[in-house]
């Protein structure tokens, strides 16, 4: 579920972990020529992998960062893709002191997809860029702030391991469909990655009516009855999605879900109405924001941002096991 119209861009970077860029070269690449009314669509045949022309050195007038630098990051952000190829292409100076214009060629080894060109710009403190009307984190370890707030501050109810080695964060909307659709993706990894810690993070979009009041239920119900409790709990409402759409529809449904977790409904909805309980989801949402989290549901693995809505379970589990060996982490 979508915050505005600004995610598209965010998308592209952080799925699996760089997705503006790859928009941005989908959308520069030649458009394909317009079939005859009466054809057929062929299906795509393998051809060769695509040929960059070789750099030129008048291309790099920049003194930060090294291509070096650059090819280190993406290798980071997209080397979970065994088909992907890229060029450093260029680095130039700009008028402004430490800002640096970064241009990638892009590219498919199965020869499928059209080659692309991308292009960022690199921060003087070498650790953001801006990409699209995005700020996205760049550097030797990309990830390591983001890691590290979440090791401090998701305090959500979790499954697996309480070890914080290999910690994933959902951030998710209890009326959001995208949401309900990955539970099976989130139980999947859980079964795949016993060893992983995996926190539920409430962040419920102003745009539903039902969500800040589930998710103040789930924080009592964790609170009351424990992980195993609110998974249950968590199950249910998704399950019963479509009755959060009216005031009653939505009372119904957290009542059923607290009693299908064993707890009782008149106490989680008095819980769910104080303002400590209320000041918990909010801080889940702040976290989110100081995530430049804009859409749910997203996966942060060990502080890397992977918006997961769509995305196959395959993809997913191969961001997970990259990065957990970026990390040096075992699974």
């Amino acid at each position: 579920m979508r915050l505005s119209a600004r995610i598209a861009s965010f998308a592209v970077l952080a799925i699996l972990s760089m997705p503006v860029l790859e928009a941005v070269a989908q959308q520069e690449a030649p458009a394909a020529p317009p079939q005859e009314p009466s054809a057929p669509t062929p299906a795509p045949a393998p051809t060769a992998p695509p040929v960059f022309p070789k750099p030129d050195p008048a291309n790099f007038t920049a003194s930060t960062p090294t291509r070096e630098t650059v090819n280190d990051f993406l290798q980071i952000a997209w080397g979970y893709d065994d088909s992907r190829m890229w060029q450093v292409e260029k680095i130039l100076k700009t008028p402004v002191e430490g800002v640096s214009q970064v241009i990638v060629y892009v590219g498919d080894k199965t020869g499928k997809q059209k080659p692309g060109a991308l292009g960022f710009f690199t921060l003087p403190d070498g650790k953001h860029i801006i990409a699209g009307d995005e700020i996205v984190t760049f550097g030797e370890h990309p990830y390591a702030d983001y890691r590290a707030l979440l090791e401090q501050r998701a305090d959500g109810p979790y499954r697996g391991s309480p070890s914080k080695d290999l910690l994933m964060v959902e951030f998710a909307d209890f009326q959001c469909p995208h949401c309900k659709e990955e539970q099976a993706n989130m139980e999947q990894l859980a079964v795949d990655f016993p060893k992983a810690r995996i926190v539920f993070q409430s962040y419920p979009l102003p745009q539903h009516s039902a969500a800040a009041g589930a998710a103040a239920y789930g924080v009592c119900v964790a609170k009351e009855g424990g992980s195993n409790a609110f998974f249950t709990f968590a199950s249910a409402v998704f399950e019963g999605q479509d009755g959060l759409a009216s005031a009653d529809g939505a009372t119904l449904t957290l009542n059923s879900a607290v009693a299908k977790a064993g707890l009782d409904p008149a106490k989680i909805a008095a819980c769910a109405a104080t303002p400590a309980t209320i000041a918990t989801v909010d801080a889940s949402v702040k976290l989110a924001k100081d995530l430049n989290i804009l859409q749910v549901p997203t996966l942060v693995i060990n502080g890397r941002p992977v918006p997961i809505g769509g995305a196959s379970y395959e993809t997913i589990k191969k961001v997970v096991e990259y990065q957990a060996k970026l990390d040096g982490v075992g699974q």
